[in-house]
């Protein structure tokens, strides 16, 4: 019986997706084709200079723009940010920090509170149950 592998692709937007960065800004011959995963995984390794250029200057997809700010999507979508932003752009949010960013960002603080609360009782009912059943 001869194995043979299929090379698994993915469309571009996905590629994009895993690659951290904005589809609409990527060199043409990425956006038109398809990325195997062989191909994926070069770019992560040894990253060409245009996802270097990428990575640093943006544009920037919202969940990067996201993180940088340190809210979540829905919070850049609740403070009117819809687009994709520069480095240089999000830079300048950080250094207004308009009231939006700011509550925003006590949001998100307040919900990873919130999750790593839940996570701590739920190890204690885990550990008590385990306790009752030995």
């Amino acid at each position: 019986m001869t194995s043979h592998q299929n090379a698994q692709t993915m469309k571009p937007a996905t590629a994009a997706k895993k690659l951290g960065v904005y589809l609409e800004a990527t060199p043409a011959e990425f956006q038109e084709g398809v990325v195997s995963r062989a191909e994926l995984s070069a770019l992560q390794a040894e990253p060409p200079q245009w996802l270097q250029d990428l990575r640093l200057n943006g544009p920037h997809p919202r969940p990067v723009v996201a993180s940088k700010l340190g809210v979540s999507i829905a919070g850049l979508a609740r403070g009117g940010v819809t687009d994709a932003l520069t480095t240089e752009q999000i830079e300048a949010i950080k250094a207004e920090l308009p009231e939006w960013l700011q509550k925003e960002r006590t949001t998100q603080a307040d919900v990873r509170k919130e999750t790593v609360r839940i996570k701590e009782r739920n190890a204690e009912r885990a550990a008590k149950a385990a306790d009752q059943n030995s």
